[in-house]
């Protein structure tokens, strides 16, 4: 009996999902492909929409299933039993699942004796190499991104400083989390999905690299806003980070800005078929360490560039491969985000979208990089 590749899942919450049928569910719902054929098995809440708009051979009733399976019962089946009569009527007892299917349904499938085997690398794995389609969708979602950037530099332009070097804005206090709601609201406006989870950290917050940020924000100081929402029509991500100052800007954070840009430029001029991440990654981290900043544990924290280049990007903002695990092969699309986190000074990160082409790459990210706003 053929093996077949089987899912239960939202595609919400299952990238591989949404890539396969291009039908975006909230609840966890069934889909086979047979190798010859691909069945979606929906509620009655869904099956109507699934069947004008999903991507697959066949739409099934989950509700007409489940009187099948019950018969003449007075019980009703479990879901295990209705998805392994799903499973079987496709002419199989054998299917491949993710490595994160729901263990407590796999336990019960096994009972129904439905043999199910984790796939061992990628799933889906043809998501990796992007079509001319799905680049035009992350540059749309990118274009969503920049509405966020946009509406950050206009609110840091619009503030007065204090004293102290709070920013203020309408009379009040600018924080991380206000101008979090502000980027976030242009995000929405713009057509994106934002989750309350951009990253907006200055200071010495900005040294952790996955600091959210809370707290007034302070002239003088470097604020990373990292921005990575998902497009409400495509569910593709868009992902870029820009590190500006309210002010003046002292000659220390100068050269860290600077030093960073220079690397991210060296990896972006770097990337070619046929190139190993790893070897940009390490070409830019020796080229910090040249400048004066060596990736190092100092009074116990890190310091210097202790993250990767940079990650797949998708229809999940971290998805397979990695920059530095990657040959590089024209339909990637990656982030290259090299960082600089120095605790006194503060923290750098530049980061840009590029698919890699067949001579090179195309950077799909426009926002400019403007230190001092």
């Amino acid at each position: 009996m053929k093996r077949a590749k089987f899912i239960f899942a939202s595609s919400e919450a299952s990238a591989d999902l949404l890539y396969l049928t291009k039908f975006r569910v909230g609840d966890p719902c069934a889909y086979i492909n047979t190798g010859e054929r691909s069945f979606l098995l929906l509620s009655d809440l869904e099956i109507d929409r699934g069947k004008r708009v999903a991507a697959v051979d066949e739409v099934l009733s989950l509700s007409e299933l489940e009187k099948t399976v019950q018969g003449e019962s007075a019980e009703k089946p479990s879901l295990a039993k209705i998805l392994a009569r799903f499973i079987a009527d496709r002419g199989t007892q054998k299917v491949t699942v993710p490595q994160d299917f729901p263990f407590g349904l796999a336990r019960a499938l096994r009972k129904e004796k439905i043999k199910l085997k984790p796939e061992k690398g990628a799933f889906v794995p043809e998501r990796q190499i992007k079509t001319p389609a799905e680049i035009k969708a992350m540059s749309a979602a990118l274009r969503i991104t920049e509405a966020g950037f946009a509406r950050a530099i206009e609110v840091l332009k619009a503030t007065t400083i204090r004293q102290d070097n709070t920013l203020m804005w309408h009379r009040k206090v600018l924080t991380s989390e206000l101008l979090r709601v502000e980027i976030e609201s242009a995000i929405l406006r713009a057509g994106g999905e934002a989750r309350g989870d951009s990253i907006v950290a200055g200071g010495e917050q900005a040294c952790d690299p996955h600091e959210r940020g809370s707290g007034p924000l302070k002239a003088n100081e470097l604020i990373i806003l990292d921005i990575f929402p998902r497009d409400a029509k495509s569910g593709y991500f868009g992902d870029m980070t820009r590190t500006v100052l309210r002010g003046k800007a002292s000659d220390a954070q100068r050269h860290l800005w600077e030093t960073c840009l220079q690397g991210q430029k060296m990896a972006l001029e770097a990337m070619k078929p046929g190139v190993s991440g790893m070897e940009i990654h390490e070409s830019v981290k020796k080229f910090f360490t040249d400048n004066g900043y060596p990736t190092e544990i100092r009074d116990g924290r890190w310091q210097g560039f202790f993250h990767g280049t940079g990650h797949g990007l998708g229809l999940e903002v971290h998805e397979s491969p990695r920059f530095g695990a990657a040959t590089l092969e024209p339909g990637l699309v990656l982030t290259v985000e090299p960082g600089i986190y120095v605790p006194g000074i503060g923290g750098v990160r530049h980061e840009d979208v590029a698919a890699v082409t067949a001579k090179g790459n195309l950077v799909l990210s426009r926002f400019p990089k403007v230190l001092e706003v």
